[in-house]
């Protein structure tokens, strides 16, 4: 029997030597490369924190002590050390979340998974268990040192340090990365202090000196040497940072070396009021495929061969950020003035290849998405034309940005919003469903939504002309949408897709529900229902032509792929309103619910955007009018059916 198979709870490492939790740090590395390996998920990152959980779950009481990790995606071995070691549906419906979820375990606390708040929230709780008298129970919080790179993070500490009658440890889990490589002035200060000679000669000196000691004795001198070192630091430069704060500081410490980790927090956990402790660990350690990828070293995978570390079943199709990294380039080149802004996620949201073609013309900011903005205001002051590329679900904590710094201001920044709608199995903190309900209340902004990589190619170059105002290009996540050629473009840019003789239904599909809108309509046909497609381009502001084509309809049917309330659909609404144009208008979109991880079909399924559940209901607003009801029945129990009815067989009544 593994050790892992008889570990159902925390509590159960209290029987464990150190040797056996030495063993069972192995046997959970193997866990972890056999079952992400089938199912994709935050693989590098787990492999690194496996001793730095396990030290953590011996020395404290979860969930009596709150364990709150930032981000979520280096919370799989907690999972396994609480009782969640059945991995086979991880991040599928009904199966574990790829991040911490209340709904699993009590051992969860936090399931919001954007970085840097994991301080905050750790302020709040050890201030609560302090006001209402559980002054047994501490508070942990660990921080990735990308985290550090977001200003919510120093925000908290300049309040912790406020406050030091409280237990809180913070673990700032220190792999040099984030994503990628930390950027940044923090991440040389880490750097530093990961190499710094006085820290590794005294590292070694005093653990030659230590072993000679007792283990009473060891622990003392363990204590006294974290002390020492706060103090050393004050003339090596390292850790004089968190010192200035008045925020007691351990380390740093080697994040796979079991008995420093535990005794060190251990140590924290004593000490009575907050305490950072630093641990230096390697992301992907023992899997010799993820320490080879330089890129991320397997941050997040999707299926891979375990052995060699390859993906498997992954399709050839083009993604949507392959569209518009290259057509950046290609802008480029035609451009000086265009610039790229991402935070801390350079290659996902594809802007890699413009800063390889132009590496001074892209800015890095880390995980700070609001400096990225307000920023980027000040770029466009300056003659420039930011690009901004973040995921659209990251774009939440920009608003007041977008609003004050750039839309005020009437900058030229375009921001280009990937992984936009549903995104399927990482769940409700980065499925991007608000964006459109959220930034077309700005004023003067200006969104597009492409249908396929033309249209793509020709939005982000149509965004980079605008000098007058915020521009917001946004497309989902995965393989880009087949190309779907226009019937007609109208003079406002309005393509029409599909035209009908009778004049019934007009859909509205916003970007890639372009396409499932044409299936609708062809539905419909069959069904004699007439209906025209038309896709905007510019979902912001309402084009004249939509208003026009409404007037001369029966019914809208606008499809998004963002939440119903707030929505392009109520914009239309409300413009029809204001033209005093009395079409009735159905709004398709989200709930405005969080919505758990899944695939997207089924997602998509459960909110009804499907071409069979939207042709269906307009069946019974449209044709139950029009054709008898008997007849109605029996040809539209076959199609419901997905038996198809002939055209040239359904009348008008």
């Amino acid at each position: 029997m593994s050790l892992l198979s008889s570990v159902s709870g925390p509590r159960d490492l209290d029987a464990l030597s150190v040797e056996q939790l030495g063993q069972l740090a192995g046997e959970i590395r193997e866990f972890l490369i056999e079952n992400v390996s089938r199912t994709g998920g935050h693989l590098g990152p787990n492999l690194g924190v496996v001793e730095l959980t396990l030290a953590m779950h011996r020395v404290f009481d979860s969930p009596n002590d709150p364990m709150i990790f930032d981000t979520g995606h280096q919370s799989y071995v907690h999972k396994l050390l609480t009782g969640r070691q059945d991995f086979t549906g991880l991040r599928a419906r009904g199966g574990l979340a790829g991040y911490p979820q209340r709904s699993e375990s009590p051992h969860d606390v936090v399931e919001s998974s954007h970085a840097s708040s994991s301080l905050s929230w750790a302020d709040g709780v050890s201030r609560a268990l302090t006001r209402t008298g559980r002054l047994d129970r501490h508070v942990v919080a660990v921080v990735g040192d990308g985290a550090l790179t977001g200003g919510m993070t120093w925000e908290a500490l300049n309040n912790i340090s406020d406050d030091n009658d409280r237990n809180l440890v913070i673990v700032v889990n220190d792999n040099g990365r984030s994503y990628a490589p930390t950027i940044g002035g923090m991440a040389r200060y880490l750097n530093r202090v990961r190499t710094a000679d006085s820290y590794r000669t005294l590292h070694q000196s005093s653990d030659s000196f230590a072993r000679r000691l007792g283990p009473a004795a060891r622990a003392f001198y363990r204590g006294v040497r974290g002390g020492t070192r706060g103090f050393l630091s004050r003339f090596t430069n390292n850790a004089a940072l968190y010192s200035n704060l008045d925020i007691k500081y351990l380390g740093p410490i080697d994040g796979h070396d079991l008995p420093m980790l535990i005794e060190t927090l251990q140590l924290a956990k004593d000490f009575g009021a907050p305490v950072i402790v630093h641990a230096i660990t390697e992301k992907g350690r023992g899997y010799q495929p993820a320490r080879d990828d330089e890129a991320d070293q397997f941050h997040a995978v999707g299926r891979i061969d375990p052995t060699s570390g390859e993906p498997v079943g992954v399709s050839s199709a083009t993604a949507w950020t392959d569209v518009f990294a290259e057509e950046l380039v290609a802008v480029g080149e035609e451009r000086s003035e265009v610039i790229g802004i991402t935070a801390a996620m350079l290659r996902p949201t594809g802007l890699l290849p413009f800063a390889q073609r132009f590496p001074d013309r892209v800015y890095d900011v880390g995980i700070a998405e609001q400096h990225a903005v307000a920023s980027a205001a000040g770029l466009a002051y300056g003659g420039l034309h930011p690009v901004v590329a973040i995921y659209a679900t990251f774009m939440n904590r920009a608003f007041d940005q977008v609003m004050m710094d750039v839309a005020l201001h009437r900058a030229g920044v375009t921001f280009v919003l990937d992984r936009a709608g549903v995104t399927g199995p990482d769940g409700p903190s980065h499925h991007g469903i608000w964006d459109l309900a959220m930034l077309q209340i700005v004023p003067h902004i200006r969104i597009a939504v492409p249908r396929d990589a033309e249209r793509l190619r020709e939005e982000l170059r149509e965004a980079v002309a605008v000098t007058d105002g915020p521009t917001v290009i946004r497309f989902p996540k995965g393989t880009v949408s087949p190309t779907l050629p226009a019937l007609e473009r109208l003079s406002d840019g309005v393509d029409v897709l599909v035209r009908s003789e009778a004049q019934d239904v007009l859909i509205v599909g916003i970007g890639p529900m372009a396409h499932l809108a044409v299936d609708v309509a062809h539905r419909l046909r069959a069904q004699g229902i007439g209906a025209t497609v038309v896709d905007p381009r510019w979902v912001v502001p309402v084009q004249p032509s939509i208003v026009d084509l409404a007037a001369s309809h029966r019914l809208v049917i606008t499809i998004e792929d963002g939440i119903r309330v707030g929505g392009i659909g109520t914009r239309v609404r409300q413009v029809l309103r204001e033209a005093n144009v009395d079409t009735a208008v159905d709004e398709l979109g989200l709930p405005d619910e969080f919505i758990s991880h899944a695939t997207r079909e089924q997602i998509l399924e459960d909110a009804g955007l499907t071409p069979e559940k939207i042709a269906q209901d307009v069946v019974s607003q449209v044709l139950g009018t029009r054709i008898p009801v008997a007849r109605r029945t029996e040809e539209q129990s076959d199609w419901m059916a997905g038996v198809p009815t002939p055209h040239n067989e359904v009348r008008d009544a």
